[in-house]
């Protein structure tokens, strides 16, 4: 039995019934999924603090911790308990400075053993590697090996997110190489939430 556990990425549109997939997604799976990522592009931060908030209160209710995507603003603006930063996004240490000592902030690493030990050293909470397999959430050019998450594994506390295309039929690899948690998006929304979770919690209980 793994400790794995499960990263819920929100769709880009987290309006109409979103907060009660949300809510159905995290039920499934208590205890497996311990972080959701608020995710979504182009809309100012009044709005996007309106969508947030039903969010953040499902997450606090289940002890998930709420994390806002790229934008330390509207991470300390909604009193999130954390960022997750692309490489582009921002410095880990600007983020701790306005984000205060509690706050999980992650850094996406691509397939670059080079930026994870930056990141690590930058003080993140955690490192996302990916991504591993194709994914329609967001494309990248970058595709690590699943080594790369017991080399990170066997050298470092900090935990490492695997990212990109994962699916319940191809995460077992993934938890086997020593992946922490699991960044899922698609293969949650795009479907039945609670029953895609189960799934991932099978596959990861097996693995």
């Amino acid at each position: 039995m793994t400790d794995c556990q499960l990263y819920l990425i929100s769709p880009l549109d987290v309006s109409g019934e979103f907060p009660e997939r949300l809510e159905r997604a995290l039920d499934a799976g208590p205890g497996l999924v311990t972080a959701f990522q608020f995710r979504v592009k182009g809309l100012d931060q009044h709005e996007a603090a309106r969508l947030a908030e039903p969010l953040q209160e499902i997450c606090a209710a289940r002890e998930v911790a709420f994390i806002v995507n790229d934008d330390i603003a509207l991470s300390k603006r909604l009193k999130a308990d954390g960022v997750h930063l692309g490489q582009g996004d921002g410095d880990p240490r600007d983020a701790r400075e306005q984000l205060g000592r509690e706050a999980q902030i992650g850094v996406t690493c691509h397939a670059s053993r080079h930026l994870a030990m930056e990141a690590g050293e930058a003080g993140a909470d955690y490192v996302a590697f990916g991504a591993f397999f194709d994914s329609t959430t967001k494309a990248s050019e970058h595709r690590p090996e699943p080594e790369i998450l017991g080399w990170w594994s066997a050298l470092f506390e900090i935990p490492c997110v695997a990212i990109g295309g994962i699916t319940p039929v191809n995460c077992k690899p993934l938890v086997e190489a020593g992946a922490d948690f699991l960044a899922v998006s698609g293969a949650v929304w795009n479907g039945d939430e609670a029953a895609a979770v189960r799934a991932f919690a099978e596959q990861i209980g097996a693995a």
